[in-house]
């Protein structure tokens, strides 16, 4: 991950424009090769840089350059796969590679697993010790009364032995000289041993101990909660709160599934290494044997969730959009292939903020839609989410249920959950001018620009769609045959997203001569800035809709359709 480059980024030369941090036109939260010579590898995602190590490593080779290439991961990013299929591959190949494992027993949450106990094996530990002194008492007193090859042998016996209370059995294994554990926050100690490592020249792996957030007692105590930059008053830590009001989606989810699993003991909880961010901490605490982390592991997760559907329980992995696509194929394969009722809360649909293009999730109504026996739907407010996700857990299909980052509207929440009719569209306002199909977060934004418009003598039907697989053809087919103007609009791509799949349906039904106006993301990745800023650059909020649908109805005479916002 990325949010380890601060400091970084303030030594290779952003130290000056260090406040625009994560701010629109700023600097980046996370390192960017676009941004600096320095920031070599993009990393939003985890788990990928001993790859990408690998990958410069050889390229060097090749390149009959002599540079040293060093990757650095967390021993939390160490949960992802991809970390030990490049350890594999680098390890084969045994080039001039160094890698920095940070092992501060965190990655966001505090991590899970059988690598994580393994690594925390440390020769800290007393016992380890205690045999390390007498080995080297032993070898003291052998000196004088051994030959050489006994000397040497008696060496190599202490460094075996104390392999099998450290992780060096695990990265020699992959072929990799291990050097470690080292306090990390000794800097002397550390200076050392990197520069003994820069005389080597095959594949090595250094084994940092840290602490997350060293230095500021606050961080220490809470690391999960410092994660991430956000305001707090420095002499405390004490976390400044946000503005209040409404509950966020999230928050919403996570109640909503722990009420259901109360009645249905088939609700499975799973999520990868962020129950605080998917809002599963309450269903942790009230379903401890129904709740799992997988640690940075979304393949894993899928393919998992996939597992318990077929013993007949129902799994809901709450996982970020962006997240999802690194298991895109355990989702086709796994789980849709088999038809199995596995349930995907996917949190941070469309745009969320200051970490900009990579946790964008702005592309899993594209990436799913396509997807044979999926059920694809998205909420236009919090009380319609929780009946949203009765619906899921009814179901006897796979499903991706898709919302967005930040609160609701306060809408008043019906304590009697329902299950929605699948693939049946919500009609809201009805007008004559034409239709309005808007989707999840752009709902709202759709009404308040067709009740703007109403103003203006422009009177629109508006369409809540809820589904944008399977599609409500006969409500949309029999609105567009009256009215004949449509317009869609999505927090999500362009390419191949929901007001793609209206147009199919209109191919599909031959329905020809309708003008179609489709809002939603450009060709390109989204950059960082707050969600309101962004939706107001795309013409994604209410005055963007409203300027946009304007232009749509007032065509000319020549019938041009009006250049997009």
């Amino acid at each position: 991950m990325g949010h380890q480059a601060y400091a970084h980024k303030i030594i290779c030369g952003r130290r000056d424009s260090f406040h625009t941090l994560r701010t629109l036109h700023g600097i980046s939260g996370f390192p960017k090769r676009c941004e600096s010579v320095h920031d070599v590898w993009e990393v939003g995602h985890s788990s990928t840089s001993i790859s990408g190590a690998t990958g410069y490593a050889v390229g060097r080779d090749l390149g009959g350059r002599s540079n040293k290439v060093v990757a650095i991961i967390g021993d939390g990013s160490m949960t992802g796969g991809i970390a030990y299929e490049a350890l594999n591959h680098a390890g084969h190949l045994n080039r001039d590679l160094v890698v920095v494992l940070n092992d501060n027993e965190m990655s966001i949450a505090e991590n899970v697993g059988a690598l994580s106990g393994f690594l925390s094996r440390t020769s800290s530990s007393e016992f380890v010790h205690k045999i390390k002194r007498e080995a080297e008492l032993f070898l003291k007193d052998a000196k004088a009364g051994m030959g050489h090859h006994v000397l040497k042998l008696a060496r190599r016996a202490e460094e075996s032995f104390k392999g099998l209370f450290t992780p060096a059995m695990l990265f020699q294994a992959f072929g990799f000289e291990y050097i470690g554990p080292i306090d990390g926050h000794d800097l002397p100690l550390l200076t050392e041993t990197l520069e003994r490592v820069k005389k080597l020249n095959n594949a090595v792996l250094v084994h940092v101990l840290t602490t997350k957030g060293k230095g500021y007692k606050p961080a220490e105590d809470n690391p999960a909660l410092f994660h991430g930059v956000g305001p707090f008053e420095i002499g405390t830590g004490k976390v400044l709160k946000g503005k209040g009001g409404a509950a966020s989606y999230t928050a919403i989810f996570g109640n909503t599934l722990a009420r259901l699993a109360d009645d249905d003991e088939r609700v499975v909880a799973i999520t990868a290494a962020m129950p605080d961010g998917t809002g599963l901490t309450s269903f942790a605490k009230q379903h401890p044997e129904r709740f799992f982390d997988v640690g940075i592991a979304e393949q894993h997760g899928v393919t998992f969730a996939a597992g318990l559907a077929a013993e007949g329980k129902k799994p809901v992995f709450a996982v970020y959009s962006t997240f999802l696509q690194r298991a895109y194929d355990q989702v086709m394969h796994d789980v849709c292939l088999q038809n199995l009722p596995v349930i995907f809360a996917l949190d941070r649909g469309g745009v969320v903020g200051n970490d900009g293009p990579t946790h964008h999730g702005v592309f899993d109504l594209s990436y799913l839609r396509h997807l044979p026996n999926l059920t694809l739907m998205a909420p236009k407010d919090e009380n319609e989410l929780q009946h949203m996700l009765k619906t899921a857990i009814n179901h006897s299909g796979p499903v991706a249920l898709r919302y967005p980052r930040g609160n609701g509207y306060g809408v008043p929440l019906e304590q009697e959950l329902k299950s929605l009719p699948i693939g049946t569209a919500e009609l809201i306002r009805e007008g004559s001018d034409g239709v309005i199909l808007a989707l999840g977060s752009m709902v709202m934004p759709a009404f308040e620009a067709a009740e703007a418009l109403a103003g203006e003598g422009i009177n629109l039907t508006v369409v809540n769609a809820r589904f944008v697989k399977p599609l409500d053809q006969e409500l949309i087919l029999s609105l567009v045959q009256r009215f004949g103007r449509l317009v869609t609009v999505e927090e999500n791509a362009l390419q191949g997203g929901f007001g793609t799949a209206v147009l199919e349906l209109l191919e599909q039904q031959g329905v020809n001569g309708v003008p179609v106006l489709r809002l939603g993301y450009p060709d390109q990745y989204i950059e960082q800035g707050e969600q309101h800023e962004l939706r107001a650059i795309y013409g994604l909020d209410a005055a963007g809709i409203t300027s946009a649908l304007r232009r749509f109805i007032k065509l000319d005479a020549t019938g041009a359709f009006p250049a997009g916002p």
